[in-house]
C-alpha cells in the first residue's frame, strides 16, 4: 500500500512576494496609463516613467510593457508612431481619448480598492507595543 501524502501547495500564499508580484501585476496596467496620462512615451521611458512614479513598487519589465501596449493599441486605447531617433526606430504610444477615459474608470476603481484595504487595515492593526507616538 502507498504512503499518500498531501501535495504541498504550488503557490505559498503565505509568502509576501507572491502578494506583492500580484499587486504589481494589476497595478502594471493602471500605472502604464498613468504615465501615458502625462505624455506620449516609448516603451522604454514608459518602464522607466512608472517605476519612478510608483517609487520603485513597480517596475515593469520588457516582458510586460510591450504585450500591454500593444493590448491598448488593438483596443484602441493608445496610437503608436514610429520615429527614428538617432538612426534608431522607435514606437511612442499616447494616450486616446478612449485611453484618457479608461485611465479615470481604473483610476475610481483603485482608489475604491485603496478605501477597503486602508478600512481593513485598521479592523486588522495590530496593537501598539511600546512608544506609539
Amino acid at each position: 500500500m502507498t504512503n499518500l501524502r498531501p501535495v504541498p501547495p504550488r503557490i505559498d500564499y503565505g509568502a509576501r512576494d507572491y502578494w506583492a508580484g500580484t499587486i504589481k501585476m494589476g497595478l502594471s496596467k493602471f500605472f502604464i496609463l498613468r504615465v501615458l496620462h502625462d505624455q506620449p512615451l516609448h516603451g522604454y521611458d514608459v518602464a522607466r516613467a512608472v517605476e519612478r512614479v510608483t517609487g520603485g513598487c513597480c517596475s515593469p519589465t520588457e516582458g510586460t510593457i510591450y504585450p500591454v501596449l500593444r493590448d491598448f493599441a488593438a483596443g484602441g486605447f493608445v496610437t503608436v508612431v514610429e520615429e527614428v531617433v538617432q538612426g534608431r526606430e522607435r514606437r511612442v504610444y499616447a494616450l486616446t481619448d478612449s485611453g484618457r477615459a479608461a485611465f479615470q474608470v481604473a483610476l475610481e476603481a483603485w482608489m475604491e480598492a485603496t478605501a477597503a484595504l486602508t478600512d481593513t487595515g485598521r479592523a486588522f492593526a495590530k496593537p501598539c507595543k511600546g512608544d506609539c507616538a
